[in-house]
């Protein structure tokens, strides 16, 4: 069986495996926020930061990218994702349809947040931007993640208007820090 994962986040650029094949695609009934507070890879349990999760919202749709494991990577790859999404269990695994842009429909593995968790949230635009500019966890400073993250959806003609606004902001943050006018 083909197996498909949804990539809305650090999947995007970062995968962890070569994809067979990238489709741009569709989630329905979910939005893409920085709605999970990251203790392991973009902040601390003292110091949390933030990452992006699919947040169940019935009218929302999440723009991303389909990418297919290649044949006989399966089980090498769902291995090394439960790894690294699973960290704790603020996310869950689950199978989702996906609408391709060449008009397919497939099934995929979508990491999603559950709602019940300690580490979900939801803050406003400007407290996201404050965190992501300080925050840094076992991956790297957070808001790597927000960049590398914004700039691969404008790559690919899928602009978040959010992730722009935070990209924006954080890097405005970044320059008013002392000695933040490299960083950004």
């Amino acid at each position: 069986m083909t197996l498909w994962v949804f990539g809305y986040g650090s999947l995007l650029w970062n995968p962890g495996f070569e994809p067979a094949e990238t489709e741009i695609a569709t989630l329905e009934g979910y939005a893409r926020s920085f709605c999970m507070r990251s203790i392991h890879h973009r902040g601390t349990e003292d110091d949390p930061g933030l990452v992006l999760a699919l947040d169940k919202s019935e009218d929302a749709m999440c723009h991303g990218m389909a990418l297919r494991v290649r044949p006989g990577e399966e089980d090498r790859v769902l291995t090394e994702l439960r790894e690294r999404e699973l960290i704790s269990s603020a996310y869950y695994e689950d199978h989702v349809m996906l609408g391709l842009e060449d008009g397919r429909r497939i099934e995929a593995v979508a990491y999603i947040i559950d709602p019940d968790h300690v580490q979900y949230c939801h803050l406003e635009l400007e407290t996201q931007a404050r965190i992501i500019a300080r925050a840094v966890g076992g991956r790297g400073p957070n808001w790597e993640y927000l960049f590398n993250t914004s700039a691969h959806l404008n790559e690919v003609g899928l602009e978040d208007a959010d992730l722009n606004w935070l990209t924006q902001r954080v890097g405005d943050l970044m320059k008013q820090a002392p000695g933040g006018s490299d960083r950004a």
